[in-house]
């Protein structure tokens, strides 16, 4: 299992691919963002953790750049800690959002239960007792009634039935 590590902070990213290498996996380990999008690009990676805060192209811009050309299990793994910063990274379409200090511990079981359940591909629908929520037309129904939302809104129903 092969996973890419895109961590600017030399202590935390040199910390990292040790104990990934230790754990059994084949770790590279980039510094930089345009670095970490081109062998993200380039190589067959089975999972992907990214800083947000990186030179240069920062993790934001990797994920959206990722999800555009592959589909590949992504983790944030960042000091930016703030709801609103989670739930961009989700809304990105990251698969998991661990905020540092970590535990090594933690990590290892989120990239095992990510590479367990492989690649899944979004349902363009979603179906939750009576609610209704199409994805493709952007349209929320409750018992066959039209609900009216805000993007925001939507985003966010988004968000809680993918999870």
């Amino acid at each position: 299992m092969t996973i890419l590590v895109i961590e600017d902070d030399r202590k935390t990213g040199d910390y990292l691919k040790k104990g990934l290498t230790e754990s059994g996996y084949q770790v590279d380990l980039v510094r930089n963002g345009a670095d970490g999008l081109h062998l993200a690009l380039a190589n067959p990676y089975e999972l992907v953790v990214i800083d947000v805060m990186l030179p240069g192209i920062d993790g934001w811009q990797i994920m959206s750049a990722l999800h555009a050309k592959r589909d590949l299990p992504v983790i944030f793994l960042t000091a930016r800690d703030h709801v609103s910063d989670r739930i961009q990274g989700l809304e990105l379409d990251a698969d998991d959002y661990l905020v540092k200090p970590f535990s090594f511990t933690e990590l290892v079981l989120r990239i095992r239960t990510l590479l367990r359940r492989g690649v899944m591909r979004e349902s363009d629908t979603f179906q939750i007792a009576d609610l209704h929520v199409d994805v493709l037309r952007r349209r929320v129904t409750r018992k066959s009634v039209d609900i009216a939302l805000t993007n925001k809104e939507f985003a966010l129903l988004h968000l809680f039935c993918k999870r």
